[in-house]
């Protein structure tokens, strides 16, 4: 049997849930999928185990206020990607990204994984007309498939896209008399090199810089016990729940773990 991506969104684990304090209800279990968004603004992105809290957000304040190239792009992702296209942010974590980019009005950026763009341009949006983006991903097929609509929406001058290995090109950067420095890094990536990355961003952002990780929370699993995680995301959840306790105790930092989407560790540069 395939293994289907479960789906992201704020307090998504009934651990976390719990802990939360909230009473939460359920959809009724008739509601075995998720609607449709494409072409009817009035359906919600659904699933048995949003909270009614959550589907409030997506429709008072997350898919209303969407830019017109997000949600094509995203429309398009789910398209092409299907149950795989929850790889992306949600959009209630797009429009989180956008805020804090018009508070830090930051002039360079990093992204270290894009895949097909929806976080990228969602910055990209937010970010002052003199900024620069620089996006690293191995995987140039999927960017494309988020291209036309960057291309639309008047970003892909802000854009510099590398194709490679973001280990090789943050060292590359680190090696480089000019060495570049960042205003801001988020990364959704591969979660084993997150700790790699950690150390190489240190480095490349400033000081008072921020560096947001994706995926904290890893579909909630970090709060269950292991026997209660699908054996395919058991060694994620080990990674992701090492790397929390590395960076949560990381001196350099001053760090916020934000409940939206998978879970966004925010982490501002000390020294």
């Amino acid at each position: 049997m395939a293994f289907a991506v479960p789906s992201k969104g704020i307090l998504q684990s009934e651990a976390l849930k719990k802990s939360s304090g909230l009473l939460l209800i359920h959809l009724p279990s008739s509601i075995s999928t998720r609607k449709s968004l494409s072409g009817n603004s009035n359906k919600v992105f659904v699933c048995m185990q949003d909270s009614i809290p959550q589907i409030y957000i997506y429709e008072t304040s997350a898919y209303p206020g969407e830019h017109e190239h997000l949600k094509g792009l995203r429309e398009a992702t789910a398209k092409k990607y299907g149950n795989l296209s929850e790889m992306a942010i949600p959009v209630d974590e797009g429009r989180f990204l956008s805020m804090l980019m018009k508070i830090m009005n930051p002039k360079r950026t990093l992204e270290i994984g894009v895949f097909t763009g929806y976080s990228l341009l969602s910055t990209a949006l937010a970010l002052p007309n003199d900024s620069q983006i620089t996006a690293i991903d191995m995987d140039r097929e999927a960017y494309e498939v988020g291209l036309p609509f960057i291309q639309k929406a008047g970003m892909d001058n802000k854009i510099k896209f590398i194709q490679a290995d973001a280990i090789s090109v943050l060292n590359e950067m680190l090696n480089n008399d000019m060495q570049p420095e960042f205003d801001f890094a988020f990364v959704d990536a591969d979660k084993a090199n997150y700790k790699h990355y950690h150390e190489q961003l240190l480095k490349l952002v400033k000081i008072g810089g921020m560096i947001a990780y994706d995926n904290t929370l890893w579909y909630g699993s970090v709060a269950k016990e292991e026997d209660e995680v699908p054996e395919q995301m058991r060694a994620i959840r080990t990674v992701i729940m090492e790397f929390n306790k590395l960076i949560s105790s990381d001196p350099r930092l001053e760090i916020s773990q934000v409940s939206i989407g998978d879970g966004v560790t925010l982490c501002k540069r000390l020294h």
